[in-house]
């Protein structure tokens, strides 16, 4: 994996390293039925399993101690469902001062602090030493060691962590710094381990703790590639929501292209958060004389880009000089490896160019002395094929969705996401041992959470869809971007905790348009909660040959009098220019998004590719995610040093969309690593294929 720190929960393939051992190692499994009877009933039967855990809420399973053996005949019992495919999650991050950040996103005094609401982090856990957490800190517990001391992991664990300490500063410090609300009540649920990295059912579990605690809201600040809306940890969020918590996810860190939201910030029940930009100094390389300017993302960690000179740019390390900027194109080499061969070579600073399209986030090892950063593949040519010298110029940026910010929308049910954005950009916070700078919608994501707490407070009684309604009617939208990007735009707590009106369900959702012209319609729920009769108009929206809206009459609400609105749309896709259209309708001032695409418009087909090892078994069990149908679905393995074809391991024919799983015997030793080729047919006789690693060491 690049990078010392990535920005967000990334799925990979997880396998179990000691299968082959007698040890006894924690499983999760899912059971048939009452999974209290069939505790007692592996207690009573099987004397050598410990159980650890009992879930029934948004997960019917049994966390278990024992050895594979042992593991191996309770799978013979009827009871037993599986073991959950296991996957790898690891936190997300790249952020501004957060005494900077807080005022610029609430620069009024709301009269709330959170007093009273208890927020669970599910993350890498939270150092409640720290003297800006310690106030608040109420407890929580460790999911993967199966304890109640939820700590970040320490030097002597394994690789470091800070993130969960880094979000629970954003939203409750409460010390030299103070979060969004200082007065909440902080729990921190351990998923992820050491650096970072925990499985789905750690994750799930995590969840599930935390509703039997009674949070009132949570914070994940992590997420997958899995875009689609029924993904087992998608599933549990909605169900937590069902359960009267409110849920706030990080939406991820792969934009800034369509698609790339991933679950569980897909969940239609929960509030998904991209990442604005607040008031800052970014800066970017300049090279005038071509008038061309680099955009750079600098990596977490790094020191800051700070130049009086200009600088020469090369990529030849014969020409390094004390004021050289060493151009290295990403790899498969860690970036802090990459950081530390430019560093030795005597680079003043080092730009990571990408080798595909966009630009992407990474973290190196903070004890490196020289700027890195990453550029575009576009940038790192031009610089190659026009080496000279550049300077560091810098220019104000405020309210804009940073680049990193994952898209919606969602596959499968088309919904907009994410449903808002908070300030994600250079956010400084506490981590073990002090506070440091991070980036990445992680950081967006607590904003919101610490803005719920203070609308918590303000309105004990809401459910999480009131909550939700009160943040996205109140939501500012930024003119140049579209919903995909910041659905209904930057979140306003003043306006939240005060408003008259709810709004619900204010994400239209129109669909995919076939060929001919199509009459679409979606409902909004209004709901006027003042004491005073309130009229509300839609704006009509310029007239447009590709859609015609009809929309409601002017109408009139009493005190607190909800009402259904039906807005329908006249789609006609032979006049669409482009094959999705998004924009925003209007309600009295209140931002309406709506989107629509064509059936011209691609979409991706099928996505991830998790595998776990089937203990004591010469096989393994896949899951991914199909978005249509399917003729037939192949996945090949192939060499990833000389591409030569390897074996076929599944082939199967005549899919639904939706989660598709399965078990893989193989006759042949497959140790290491090999590139899966995932070829998709569709009925349409398309063919779709993407490429994933396979680790089949254990």
């Amino acid at each position: 994996m690049e990078g010392v720190l990535v920005v967000s929960f990334i799925l990979s393939l997880f396998l179990f390293t000691s299968i082959h051992t007698q040890q006894p190692l924690p499983f999760i499994i899912e059971v048939e039925g009452d999974p209290h009877q069939v505790a007692e009933e592996i207690e009573t039967y099987h004397p050598g399993v410990e159980i650890l855990t009992i879930y029934d809420t948004i997960f019917n399973g049994i966390a278990i101690k024992t050895d594979p053996k042992n593991l191996e005949e309770i799978k013979e019992n009827s009871y037993f469902k599986q073991t959950y495919p296991v996957q790898n999650y690891q936190t997300q991050q790249t952020a501004e001062n957060i005494n900077q950040s807080i005022p610029f996103l609430i620069p009024n005094e709301t009269g709330y602090t959170g007093e009273g609401v208890k927020v669970g982090v599910i993350d890498t856990g939270i150092d409640y030493t720290h003297p800006d957490l310690k106030p608040n800190f109420k407890g929580g517990f460790d999911l993967v060691d199966f304890d109640k001391d939820p700590m970040e992991t320490k030097p002597d664990q394994g690789i470091p962590t800070l993130h969960g300490s880094h979000v629970a500063g954003i939203i409750a410090a409460n010390g030299k710094m103070k979060g969004i609300a200082p007065d909440a009540e902080l729990y921190a649920y351990r998923a992820l381990g050491p650096g970072g990295t925990g499985t789905s059912v750690q994750v799930m579990a995590a969840i599930e703790k935390a509703v039997k605690d009674g949070m009132d809201i949570i914070n994940l600040s992590l997420g997958n590639s899995i875009n689609g809306p029924d993904w087992p940890t998608s599933v549990a969020v909605n169900r937590a929501a069902e359960e009267g918590v409110a849920v706030v996810i990080a939406n991820g860190n792969t934009g800034p292209d369509l698609w790339t939201v991933g679950s569980p910030a897909t969940a239609d029940h929960v509030i998904s958060v991209g990442a604005s930009t607040p008031a800052m100094e970014s800066a970017y390389l300049y090279e005038r004389f071509r008038n061309k300017k680099i955009k750079m993302l600098p990596m977490q960690g790094s020191p800051a880009w700070d130049f009086a000179r200009d600088m020469k740019v090369t990529n030849d390390p014969d020409e390094i000089g004390h004021d050289t900027i060493l151009i290295m194109e990403r790899g498969e080499m860690q970036f802090t490896q990459l950081a530390y061969e430019a560093q030795e070579k005597g680079a003043a600073a080092l730009l990571i160019a990408n080798n595909e399209e966009g630009i992407f986030q990474g973290g190196i090892d903070p004890n490196i002395s020289i700027p890195v950063a990453a550029i575009t593949k576009k940038d790192g040519e031009w610089l190659r094929n026009n080496p000279g010298y550049l300077n560091l110029e810098y220019q104000h940026v405020q309210d804009t969705v940073t680049d990193f910010s994952s898209r919606g929308p969602v596959t499968v049910n088309w919904a907009i996401k994410p449903e808002v954005v908070a300030p994600g950009a250079a956010i400084l916070s506490t981590v073990p041992g002090g506070y440091q700078k991070l980036s990445g919608t992680s950081m967006a994501a607590p904003h919101v959470a610490g803005v719920l707490a203070l609308l918590k407070e303000a309105h004990p009684d809401w459910t999480p869809k009131q909550l939700k309604a009160a943040l996205l009617t109140t939501a500012d939208p930024f003119q140049t971007f579209e919903p995909t990007a910041q659905g209904a735009g930057k979140v306003d707590a003043k306006e939240a905790i005060e408003t008259d009106t709810l709004i619900y369900q204010s994400l239209l959702r129109f669909g995919k348009i076939g060929d001919k012209s199509e009459q679409k319609q979606d409902t909004l729920i209004i709901e006027n909660i003042s004491d005073q009769p309130k009229e509300y108009t839609f704006q009509l929206p310029d007239q447009q040959k590709a859609v015609h809206f009809q929309l409601p009459q002017s109408f009139t609400l009493q005190p607190h009098e909800k009402k259904e609105v039906k807005v329908k749309a006249t789609i006609r896709p032979s006049f669409m220019e482009e094959t999705m259209k998004q924009s925003y309708l209007y309600l009295n001032d209140t931002p309406i998004p709506y989107m629509f695409l064509s059936d011209e418009h691609e979409i991706p087909t099928a996505m991830g590719l998790e595998l776990s090892v089937t203990p004591l078994e010469a096989g393994y069990h896949y899951q991914l995610y199909l978005v249509e149908e399917a003729e037939k679905l192949t996945i090949d393995l192939y060499d990833p040093q000389t591409f030569a074809y390897k074996t076929t391991i599944v082939e199967r024919e005549e899919l639904k969309p939706g989660v598709i799983e399965g078990d893989i015997e193989l006759e042949i030793d497959l140790k290491g690593q090999y590139i899966a080729n995932i070829t998709i047919e569709t009925k349409d006789n398309k063919t779709f294929q993407y490429q994933t690693i396979w680790d089949g060491s254990s």
